[in-house]
Protein backbone atom coordinates (compact mmCIF):
# COMPACT_ATOMS: atom_id res chain seq x y z
CA UNK A 1 0.00 0.00 0.00
CA UNK A 2 2.80 2.42 0.89
CA UNK A 3 4.59 1.79 -2.41
CA UNK A 4 1.35 2.52 -4.26
CA UNK A 5 1.00 5.85 -2.46
CA UNK A 6 4.65 6.67 -3.14
CA UNK A 7 4.13 6.00 -6.84
CA UNK A 8 1.16 8.41 -6.86
CA UNK A 9 3.25 11.35 -5.66
CA UNK A 10 6.46 10.50 -7.52
CA UNK A 11 6.74 12.83 -10.57
CA UNK A 12 8.86 10.24 -12.40
CA UNK A 13 6.07 7.65 -12.25
CA UNK A 14 2.87 9.70 -12.28
CA UNK A 15 2.02 12.13 -15.08
CA UNK A 16 -0.29 14.24 -12.88
CA UNK A 17 2.39 14.61 -10.21
CA UNK A 18 4.85 15.71 -12.91
CA UNK A 19 2.37 18.30 -14.20
CA UNK A 20 1.78 19.57 -10.68
CA UNK A 21 5.51 19.88 -10.09
CA UNK A 22 5.90 21.72 -13.40
CA UNK A 23 3.15 24.19 -12.45
CA UNK A 24 4.64 24.81 -9.01
CA UNK A 25 8.06 25.30 -10.60
CA UNK A 26 6.69 27.87 -13.04
CA UNK A 27 4.96 29.83 -10.28
CA UNK A 28 8.05 29.82 -8.08
CA UNK A 29 10.22 30.96 -10.99
CA UNK A 30 7.85 33.88 -11.63
CA UNK A 31 8.87 35.34 -8.29
CA UNK A 32 12.38 33.91 -7.99
CA UNK A 33 11.60 31.66 -5.04
CA UNK A 34 12.69 28.18 -4.03
CA UNK A 35 10.33 25.60 -2.59
CA UNK A 36 12.12 25.69 0.77
CA UNK A 37 11.43 29.44 1.00
CA UNK A 38 7.75 28.64 1.54
CA UNK A 39 8.34 27.04 4.93
CA UNK A 40 7.19 29.31 7.76
CA UNK A 41 9.50 29.46 10.79
CA UNK A 42 6.66 30.85 12.94
CA UNK A 43 4.45 27.84 12.25
CA UNK A 44 6.95 25.06 12.97
CA UNK A 45 9.70 25.51 15.53
CA UNK A 46 11.75 22.76 13.89
CA UNK A 47 12.02 24.95 10.79
CA UNK A 48 13.05 27.89 12.93
CA UNK A 49 15.77 25.77 14.55
CA UNK A 50 16.95 24.48 11.17
CA UNK A 51 17.17 28.05 9.84
CA UNK A 52 19.16 29.10 12.91
CA UNK A 53 21.69 26.34 12.22
CA UNK A 54 22.21 27.25 8.56
CA UNK A 55 25.09 29.54 7.55
CA UNK A 56 24.27 33.25 7.59
CA UNK A 57 24.77 33.64 3.82
CA UNK A 58 22.07 31.06 3.05
CA UNK A 59 19.57 32.67 5.42
CA UNK A 60 20.35 36.13 3.98
CA UNK A 61 19.80 34.83 0.43
CA UNK A 62 16.47 33.35 1.55
CA UNK A 63 15.38 36.65 3.07
CA UNK A 64 16.37 38.53 -0.10
CA UNK A 65 14.35 36.11 -2.24
CA UNK A 66 11.32 36.55 0.01
CA UNK A 67 11.62 40.36 -0.04
CA UNK A 68 11.97 40.37 -3.82
CA UNK A 69 8.93 38.10 -4.18
CA UNK A 70 6.82 40.33 -1.94
CA UNK A 71 7.94 43.42 -3.85
CA UNK A 72 7.10 41.84 -7.22
CA UNK A 73 3.74 40.65 -5.90
CA UNK A 74 2.82 44.11 -4.63
CA UNK A 75 3.73 45.61 -8.01
CA UNK A 76 1.75 42.89 -9.86
CA UNK A 77 4.86 42.01 -11.85
CA UNK A 78 6.96 38.95 -12.49
CA UNK A 79 10.70 38.44 -12.61
CA UNK A 80 12.19 39.15 -16.07
CA UNK A 81 12.39 36.10 -18.34
CA UNK A 82 16.20 36.01 -18.38
CA UNK A 83 16.27 35.83 -14.56
CA UNK A 84 13.44 33.28 -14.49
CA UNK A 85 15.52 30.98 -16.69
CA UNK A 86 18.32 31.03 -14.11
CA UNK A 87 16.09 30.04 -11.16
CA UNK A 88 16.28 26.61 -9.51
CA UNK A 89 13.05 26.27 -7.50
CA UNK A 90 13.56 22.70 -6.31
CA UNK A 91 17.22 23.01 -5.26
CA UNK A 92 16.94 22.38 -1.56
CA UNK A 93 18.96 24.11 1.12
CA UNK A 94 16.82 23.42 4.18
CA UNK A 95 15.75 19.77 3.96
CA UNK A 96 18.99 18.19 5.22
CA UNK A 97 19.13 20.40 8.30
CA UNK A 98 15.39 19.96 8.90
CA UNK A 99 15.66 16.16 8.88
CA UNK A 100 18.60 16.40 11.28
CA UNK A 101 16.59 18.59 13.68
CA UNK A 102 13.59 16.23 13.49
CA UNK A 103 15.84 13.20 14.16
CA UNK A 104 17.37 14.94 17.18
CA UNK A 105 13.91 15.76 18.54
CA UNK A 106 12.74 12.18 17.99
CA UNK A 107 15.86 10.86 19.76
CA UNK A 108 15.37 13.29 22.63
CA UNK A 109 11.75 12.16 22.97
CA UNK A 110 12.73 8.48 22.82
CA UNK A 111 15.23 9.00 25.63
CA UNK A 112 12.59 10.72 27.74
CA UNK A 113 14.28 14.11 27.85
CA UNK A 114 12.27 17.28 27.88
CA UNK A 115 11.85 18.98 24.51
CA UNK A 116 13.96 22.06 23.87
CA UNK A 117 10.90 24.13 23.09
CA UNK A 118 7.19 23.78 23.59
CA UNK A 119 4.53 25.96 22.11
CA UNK A 120 0.88 25.60 21.29
CA UNK A 121 -0.68 27.42 18.40
CA UNK A 122 -3.66 29.62 19.25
Amino acid sequence: MASFLQSLIDPKKNWLAAQHMKTISKRLKNYGLRYDDLYDPYYDLDIKEALNRLPREIVDARNQRLKRAMDLSMKHEYLPQDLQAMQTPFRSYLQDMLTLVKKENAEREALGALPLYQRTLP
